[in-house]
């Protein structure tokens, strides 16, 4: 034991010896004299904030940011919970109503359908998806909804009279059946605010891409999910109750429809820095001096200088629709984001991507050249909508927004 401690001490007397250090000044020579336990807690510390900022930085890297704030995971467990408490009293309910009137058991069959939809719903906002069609489709008939932005800016007031004057009036059996209406109101309720929620925070990012929302929505195909319920398919309805359930359920759908396209969109967006290392702006969009002829000329995307073979990266997820040369540009990438959006990286001296290729966010493409009709080493950056060029500036200011979030 004591010589493994003298070994310790002489591990310890190499790695941390007594250090001085001298300072000169103004003519005075001073020192300060380091003793190995300073040296030993220094380098704990310095130890200590090196493995935190490794840990931070592998956190934000490598785990994935999730598509709901804290707030909105609270209220998805609440709504499973609702859920689970609604199916117990729906089965309750059913226990006793199977000895009363067919008229009863009717009714059971609709809160189990009902309790389907709910579901399905609740499936579709925890997972980030859209309805699917097959899922909705119950036991046989059902309706096609036509989910559209204009359905779903309709709001409907929460709770209606009828359920409030259905809960004071009845008790027992009924009085439960008329608390699962209302509570089954106050999810589609909360399910509507969330999808709103997201719908707007995605218009918000689109408004700052200065391409805004009329023109997205003007290349969006219409459908809707199929809801089941009991007769829909024929519009007719065996109660107000369930025409209201079934309009309201419409509603929701056309919301959540809605959030999911504009968030499917924001998530292809080229919304990140075209350069894989720190860079500079050199030239902007829009009218300039042409550097050629000395003369005012319009530019179609900015230039990005760094220096000569710097990691040019995907700014969005997408598809190489163009890999190769082409007359000014040089050698250029195009990268097809899907809704219309396409990005350019153009006066390349390598081409890392072949055309038809999956390239995701961060992917390098190539390396910074002078190709074409160039100056210098330098990117010239495009973003397309629509066959019209964008400022990549507005995107690359939105993409901060969604990055910090």
């Amino acid at each position: 034991m004591k010589r493994k401690t003298m070994k310790i001490g002489e591990l310890f007397s190499r790695l941390f010896p007594e250090r001085q250090i001298y300072h000169r000044s103004g003519g005075t020579v001073r020192y300060f004299t380091v003793s190995p336990l300073q040296q030993s807690v220094l380098s704990i510390a310095i130890a200590a904030v090196v493995g935190w900022t490794l840990y931070a930085t592998a956190s934000l890297v490598f785990i994935p940011n999730s598509t709901l704030s804290a707030q909105g995971q609270q209220q998805i467990d609440k709504y499973e919970r609702w859920v689970q408490e609604l199916r117990a009293r729906d089965a309750l309910s059913r226990s006793q109503l199977v000895e009363r009137t067919e008229a009863f058991q009717e009714a059971t069959v609709s809160f189990e359908q009902r309790h389907r939809t709910l579901e399905v719903m609740l499936d579709s906002l925890r997972n980030g998806g859209e309805l699917e069609v097959a899922a909705l489709r119950g036991d046989g008939s059902a309706l096609l909804v036509n989910a559209s932005i204009e359905e779903a800016d309709r709001r409907q007031a929460r709770t209606s009279s009828e359920y409030q004057e259905a809960s004071t009036a009845n008790s027992g059996v009924r009085g439960q059946i008329a608390e699962l209406q209302r509570e089954q109101q106050a999810f589609l309720d909360e399910v509507e605010d969330i999808a709103i929620e997201r719908a707007e925070a995605a218009r918000g990012v689109l408004r700052l891409t200065a391409v805004g929302t009329n023109r997205i929505a003007e290349t969006r195909e219409m459908g809707g999910p199929l809801v089941p319920f009991a007769n829909l398919a024929s519009g007719n309805f065996d109660t107000p109750e369930e025409a209201m359930f079934a309009e309201r359920v419409s509603q929701v759908a056309a919301r959540m429809e809605e959030a999911r396209f504009y968030q499917s969109v924001v998530s292809t967006l080229p919304l990140a820095d075209p350069v894989g290392v720190p860079s500079r702006l050199t030239s902007d969009y829009g009218l300039r001096v042409d550097p050629f002829n000395q003369r005012p000329g319009w530019h179609n995307g900015v230039d990005v200088g760094a220096y000569w073979n710097a990691p040019i990266t995907a700014t969005g997820p997408g598809v190489v629709s163009f890999a190769g040369t082409k007359s000014g540009y040089g050698r250029i990438v195009e990268i097809d984001h899907g809704h219309g959006f396409k990005s350019r990286y153009a006066h390349l001296r390598r081409i890392n991507v072949d055309k038809g290729d999956t390239v995701a966010i961060g992917d390098v493409v190539g390396a910074m050249g002078s190709t074409g009709r160039s100056t210098g080493p330098h990117l010239h950056y495009e973003v397309w909508f629509n066959n019209k060029p964008y400022d990549p500036v507005e995107f690359l200011r939105a993409g901060k927004h969604v990055y910090e979030e």
